[in-house]
């Protein structure tokens, strides 16, 4: 039988809700992991997270056998519950209802990688929405100013 295979290398970023700074540096390595989990039982892999208190970075093989909206849906159910099963005081977290996903190159695995785990250096002078619009930028996404932010 023939087999179905793909390599499909994405960085994905999402914010939580209006930005509000709530992922406390405590709990992000287990948050990483919690997602990497939930990754791993959709048929990917996490390879790289970094977050900081208002955002987080993957970089993620994703699965072959379910869409990327799916793949994020699941993403941010999961670890919304994770973050307020854990912590109490979070009990209104919302991760943002939108998210950015850009294709990867193999090439380029190393270099997001380490800008990855470089965000907290990072965000000492630049902002998510900073960031975000370069990211846009970057991978010739077109966008609207007005409906980026939630």
């Amino acid at each position: 039988m023939p087999q179905s295979l793909a390599s499909l290398l994405v960085h994905l970023v999402f914010s939580t809700e209006d930005r509000e700074p709530c992922l406390a540096d405590e709990f992000r390595d287990d948050l990483h992991g919690y997602i990497g989990g939930i990754v791993t039982r959709l048929g990917g892999h996490l390879l790289a997270a970094g977050s900081v208190a208002d955002h987080i970075h993957l970089l993620i093989s994703h699965p072959r056998t379910i869409s990327p909206a799916e793949l994020v849906k699941e993403i941010k159910i999961g670890s919304s519950k994770w973050i307020k099963d854990r912590d109490k005081r979070q009990a209104a977290f919302h991760w943002q209802g939108g998210y950015g996903m850009f294709s990867i190159s193999p090439g380029h695995r190393e270099d997001l990688e380490k800008y990855i785990a470089n965000q907290a250096e990072h965000h000492r002078k630049t902002t998510f929405q900073d960031e975000f619009r370069k990211l846009l930028t970057k991978y010739g996404v077109e966008w609207d100013e007005r409906y980026v932010w939630d």
